[in-house]
């Protein structure tokens, strides 16, 4: 199943910078296995934002969740997701 997923992260203004460090570096690492695994098939920055636009490829909603909810900005992120399906006049035959 693919998942058009918007995370908007926001972290505390409060928080030391040596910790939002530490997250991101964790985010990163977690993020680009899930990526090399296939279930993230797509991560776009939104420019001027703290935001991006990803496709996740995973087979059901409950394993998006799970993916989702292991990265460690989980907790300061706004999501939205909109499940997708292969639109019948598409010429690509991966995108299903």
């Amino acid at each position: 199943m693919l998942f058009h997923v918007r995370m908007n992260v926001n972290l505390p203004t409060s928080m030391p910078e040596a910790e939002a460090a530490v997250l991101k570096k964790k985010e990163k690492e977690i993020a680009q296995g899930l990526q090399s695994s296939g279930k993230w098939r797509h991560l776009w920055r939104i420019a001027g934002q703290y935001a991006n636009i990803s496709v996740f490829d995973v087979a059901s909603v409950e394993e998006l969740h799970t993916a989702i909810s292991t990265l460690p900005l989980f907790p300061y992120m706004q999501i939205e997701v909109i499940p997708l399906c292969r639109h019948p006049s598409s010429v690509r035959e991966d995108d299903s």
